[in-house]
């Protein structure tokens, strides 16, 4: 059984629930050292000063910040703990919200908020209540010596507190390239039509495995077996040329009706029904590339 990372209580108006933190998420990155190519021993990194070249030992590091360029002012460990939040045992809810009033670039980190024996019966009232009024709850707390910005919000049978970027975190778009182009009512079509096509009825990690990881712990794995290492890059794609936009979209669009999977069997009378809509959607289809033409 996974270990609570902190223990504490959901506070809004004069209600406490005891509760602990617990991660929601795991790293499954694999991580590597770096070796001597010549005889794979392990490379250590060492504190150089930059001022007399000595090599530093850890306990004659302090903190410096950089003021100005390549200039510096050192900050002691007990002036930093001067500075932190007072350590607290409140998740406190300021307010609540509807979840599609949250931009989700503010969304950081999910956590599980679970219950302890003695609070099960006013942590779910709270969970059930946020799901019914289709609420999450804007709170502030205190994690080791920094301050969050949190949303609760009902998961399942839990609870689930994101951690928040603040406001000044949150980057404009201001200076970036912009998307100003002239858009044809052709081309919006044909793009709706073809989001259409590929709409699906929910949002199924399971079909989005991190092919990556995969790939290389088979490497690994071959290596280890003496095996000659399989496989090669994918070779890039190419940018959409703006003059074959639209033979783009028609052919990705004929690809989707192409990729329809045939359902299993079915009764007679269902299997008529789904015939005559598929006739439908597919003259639907071919009468919006024809306009589009």
């Amino acid at each position: 059984m996974p270990r609570s990372i902190w223990n504490g209580m959901i506070s809004f108006g004069l209600v406490n629930i005891p509760v602990g933190l617990y991660p929601a998420t795991r790293d499954n990155d694999l991580h590597f050292h770096l070796l001597h190519k010549k005889d794979c021993g392990r490379i250590r990194q060492q504190r150089v000063c930059e001022e007399c070249g000595q090599v530093v030992d850890y306990d004659e590091l302090v903190k410096g910040y950089e003021y100005e360029k390549g200039e510096y002012i050192s900050v002691t460990t007990e002036e930093l703990e001067k500075a932190q939040p007072e350590a607290s045992e409140l998740i406190t809810i300021h307010s609540f919200v509807d979840p599609e009033k949250i931009d989700p670039i503010y969304y950081e980190r999910p956590y599980y908020l679970m219950p302890d024996r003695k609070s099960d019966k006013v942590y779910s009232l709270l969970r059930e209540a946020l799901n019914q009024s289709n609420r999450v709850g804007i709170a502030t707390f205190v994690l080791r010596t920094k301050e969050y910005l949190a949303a609760l919000r009902p998961c399942g049978n839990a609870l689930v507190l994101d951690t928040m970027h603040f406001a000044d975190e949150i980057r404009e778009a201001e200076g970036m390239p912009e998307g100003k182009a002239e858009i044809k009512t052709d081309e919006l079509k044909l793009t709706q039509q073809l989001i259409d096509s590929m709409e699906q009825p929910a949002f199924d990690a399971e079909k989005f495995p991190d092919t990556y990881s995969q790939a290389v712990q088979k490497m690994i794995e071959q290596k280890l077996e003496g095996k000659k290492v399989s496989g090669g890059k994918t070779p890039p794609r190419r940018a959409t040329n703006v003059l074959d936009l639209m033979s783009r979209l028609k052919a990705s669009l004929e690809e989707t009706e192409g990729k329809e999977k045939t359902p299993r069997k079915k009764s007679k009378s269902a299997s008529k029904s789904t015939s005559k809509s598929r006739v439908k959607k597919s003259t639907k289809q071919k009468e919006a590339l024809r306009k589009a033409a």
